[in-house]
């Protein structure tokens, strides 16, 4: 039988002055207890958010992390279970092991029996209810604890615990048909270029909206049809539906917030990922506008445990192509402040088994 030595304490990357000036501080923890239905995870690698950001700036207008007790954000885990409780029968010590956006539902609302479990109400919030993946060992009950292929890399499994299989939900849940043009306004980010990658293997065509030579280079490497620089565009609208056919994007997936106003009017379908700061880049939805052009506007959070499971075969099956940013604990905090301005193409990895 598989055995693994647990320390008494953990690493951790601790929120210090949550708020807009958050920082982060590395500390040394308890190891967490597990119940008897729940498995000791302990996390390889985690995926660095922009909703982790949000979390501990706290411009969502939500409650402080503070306020539950939580020490650390992160929510895109992939490692391998340490340990067992008593009535545990699914899992085994020493398969591998995703922590995801959600720690845990309820498992008995409509909709976590109907495969919205995302949108529970008594849903806990990994890295904000509890403590989250900056966290090297964490519990996760049996039944909310989604496995990972055998052969698919970390650095890739992580990312998919949100950000790859967030946007699989809204493509999903789109209803865009093969053959038509998806436009990712923010999509040279981590988000985005996982969307790109998934647009190409599902059949439909990727135009990427964000800045900079860097991401340009990286979504074209990543299948993106076109990529228009909001920056340097002079009648951004004007451009996206030149590109596409001249009459408008079929699909618009908003994966950058402050991109809400510019792009609701280039499209049939705006799908609403990204939550923006409270308050900031609302739409102006007109009624008419809506019944004349046959517009659909609809809102995806995160996703379900079976299209977790879902993304993860498109991995396996090699869809997956980017090499993120690999960083180790130290570089945490300076990763998180690059995230906080906008400047990390693609997708930066916490490991936590780097110096």
């Amino acid at each position: 039988m598989v055995s693994f030595d647990i320390p008494k304490e953990c690493n951790v990357g601790v929120v210090v002055n949550e708020g807009p000036d958050f920082r982060i501080e590395i500390q040394k923890v308890p190891v967490p207890e597990s119940g008897p239905e729940d498995a000791l995870v302990k996390i390889n690698t985690t995926g660095l958010c922009m909703s982790d950001v949000h979390y501990m700036s706290n411009d969502w207008g939500i409650a402080l992390m503070y306020y539950f007790g939580t020490r650390c954000a992160g929510h895109e885990g992939s490692g391998i279970v340490v340990k067992v409780g008593d009535r545990v029968k699914r899992l085994k010590v020493g398969q591998r092991a995703g922590i995801k956006p959600i720690a845990e539902t309820c498992g008995s609302c409509e909709h976590c029996m109907t495969g919205k479990d995302q949108y529970c109400s008594g849903a806990k919030l990994t890295g904000f209810v509890t403590d989250g993946t900056y966290q090297q060992y964490l519990r996760s009950p049996e039944r909310y604890t989604t496995l990972i292929l055998d052969g698919l890399s970390d650095y890739i499994a992580g990312p998919i615990m949100c950000s790859a299989s967030t946007v699989y939900t809204s493509i999903r849940e789109s209803a865009l048909v093969p053959g038509k043009w998806a436009v990712f306004p923010g999509g040279g980010g981590g988000m985005g270029s996982q969307g790109v990658q998934l647009a190409v293997a599902t059949g439909r065509s990727p135009v990427i909206i964000d800045s900079e030579e860097e991401k340009r280079k990286l979504a074209l490497e990543l299948g993106a049809e076109a990529f228009l620089d909001f920056k340097e565009s002079k009648d951004l609208a004007s451009e996206v539906i030149a590109i596409c056919d001249a009459i408008r994007a079929h699909g618009v997936f908003v994966t950058a917030g402050e991109s809400y106003p510019t792009n609701y009017h280039t499209s049939a379908i705006v799908m609403c990922i990204a939550l923006p700061t409270l308050g900031a880049h609302p739409i102006t939805v007109s009624g008419a506008e809506l019944i004349m052009k046959n517009k659909l506007i609809k809102g995806t959070m995160v996703s379900s445990m079976a299209d977790v499971e879902k993304t993860l075969e498109f991995a396996k099956r090699g869809k997956f192509h980017f090499n993120p940013e690999i960083v180790g604990l130290s570089r945490l905090n300076e990763s998180l402040q690059r995230l906080k301005k906008g400047q990390v193409p693609g997708r930066i990895v916490l490991d936590f088994n780097l110096e």
